[in-house]
């Protein structure tokens, strides 16, 4: 078939693991695939630019502004945003072909699916629903702070069937460095904004996280990766409250 009117974005920094494989499930519907690289020290660059992608290097920014330079450089009627770490399910992909040929919104929301310690965990980190496939022309530009950024638009929007698979975390090591990562970002977004943590939400906030994860989405089912990851999101709420009380910490101290 010929290739659809499709902008494919992503941001990208060390993704040599999974870029290939990313870039290969869309190469044969996107007419363009552009790439927002952040000084990788591996090959990123090189098999992006192999696939055919166009690859831009440029200094890290924040997800939300580096995102948004990648919807910059989009020339294509449909843009489908991406991480460098996901893949489009055949399922998936035929649904963008029909949204596209016959439109019936100005974007659409796509699930994900984590896939973790080699299991595709069906309940744990699951729905987790994004606005990703948006039409050029609906002024699509993302928001929100330095971490959960936010696609938005100005039209409708529906949902695809299918999923993305989200190789997320290489292991629990990577797992780990990365919500430490996204905490303190957090934390310190939500300190700049003012906001508190009371003692009431600190406490059940982390067993909450826990409980919806394993009890409610029935991570228990996804075996020991999904008791992991629930354990993992305890933590990582934890981590946000702490940094958070360090953030506010310092932030007194130098006024």
């Amino acid at each position: 078939m010929d290739k659809l009117p499709l902008s494919v974005a992503l941001i990208t920094y060390n993704e040599e693991e999974n870029i290939e494989r990313t870039l290969k499930a869309v190469q044969d519907i996107a007419s363009e695939i552009i790439v927002i690289d952040s000084h990788s020290t591996d090959r990123t660059r090189q098999i992006a630019s192999s696939l055919g992608a166009k690859v831009y290097e440029e200094d890290w920014k924040g997800f939300r502004r580096q995102k948004n330079s990648a919807l910059d450089k989009c020339t294509q009627n449909w843009i489908l945003s991406l991480d460098g770490d996901e893949v489009v399910t055949q399922k998936l992909k035929d649904q963008i072909i029909k949204a596209i040929t016959q439109p019936w919104a100005d974007g659409y929301f796509i699930n994900r699916r984590t896939v973790f310690l080699g299991r595709e965990l069906r309940h744990a980190l699951y729905p987790d629903r994004q606005l990703r496939l948006v039409r050029r022309d609906a002024s699509p530009h993302w928001t929100g702070q330095s971490v959960h950024e936010l696609l938005k638009i100005k039209g409708k929007t529906a949902r695809l069937k299918g999923y993305l698979l989200h190789y997320s975390f290489r292991d629990i090591n990577d797992l780990v460095l990365r919500l430490n990562r996204y905490a303190r970002l957090w934390a310190q977004d939500a300190a700049a904004h003012g906001k508190s943590l009371g003692i009431r939400r600190v406490l059940l906030s982390p067993l909450m996280a826990f409980f919806k994860n394993y009890i409610i989405k029935l991570g228990l089912l996804d075996l020991m990766p999904g008791f992991i990851v629930s354990c993992a999101m305890c933590y990582y709420s934890l981590l946000k409250a702490f940094y958070l009380w360090e953030e506010k910490k310092a932030r007194k101290q130098t006024t």
